[in-house]
């Protein structure tokens, strides 16, 4: 499978992504009453999509050119702020080199530097956070599948990006922020495979849909 150019555009909107989270923790600090207390900000999530809709309208959009122009923007879950969830950052003791299968026969080296643990739906779950070792060291990637691939979701499953935090366990993980891999749009694309080790055993029903 030949891999089209989409790396550096899928940084792009990962870039896009963080600094919008990144926007509002800072309008958080200055105004606490725009954003309730466990990190949830609707405005930040439709903001953020937004975005990325009018990205995916342009000519690096990971859609295929001739379907473009009927393209009225991508379909996802109503916010919810059950799904943004406090969660505490272990760093792993030792941090492993691990390498991610992608949805070609490309390898990609990462690091497995930590993981979030965190409850949801009353359960305890936790996932693993990884690091693309020729990537930068600003954000966590942290994939995942759940029980709702292949149906309301994409099948193979999606990720979050989580930008670090230093000097600080403590954490929100916002299931809303979790998007598609660009294999869900063409399968041209190489995109990193979830490792089983980040299956979750609950239906997430935040973020984008199939």
């Amino acid at each position: 499978m030949e891999e089209l150019p989409g790396r550096s555009t899928e940084m792009i909107l990962r870039t896009l992504i963080i600094g919008l989270m990144a926007v509002a923790l800072l309008v958080s600090c200055e105004e606490e009453d725009s954003m309730s207390l466990d990190g949830f900000d609707e405005q930040e999530i439709l903001d953020a999509r937004k975005a990325k809709d009018e990205l995916f309208k342009g000519d690096d959009s990971p859609i295929k050119s001739h379907l473009r122009d009927a393209f009225t923007g991508l379909l996802y879950f109503e916010p919810d702020a059950d799904y943004a969830v406090d969660a505490v950052f272990v760093p792993a003791s030792r941090v492993d080199t691990f390498t991610m299968q992608t949805t070609s026969s490309e390898l990609r080296q990462t690091l497995r530097v930590g993981s979030f643990s965190f409850e949801i739906q009353n359960k305890k779950m936790s996932l693993f956070a990884y690091q693309f070792s020729d990537g930068n060291r600003d954000s966590y990637f942290v994939p995942f599948t759940d029980r709702t691939n292949g149906e309301g979701t994409y099948k193979a499953g999606r990720y979050l990006d989580v930008k670090v935090m230093d000097n600080d366990s403590s954490y929100v993980l916002d299931f809303n922020m979790a998007y598609n891999p660009y294999c869900a749009y063409d399968d041209n694309y190489s995109c990193p495979i979830v490792p089983r080790e980040n299956d979750l055993s609950v239906a997430i029903k935040a973020g984008e849909k199939k």
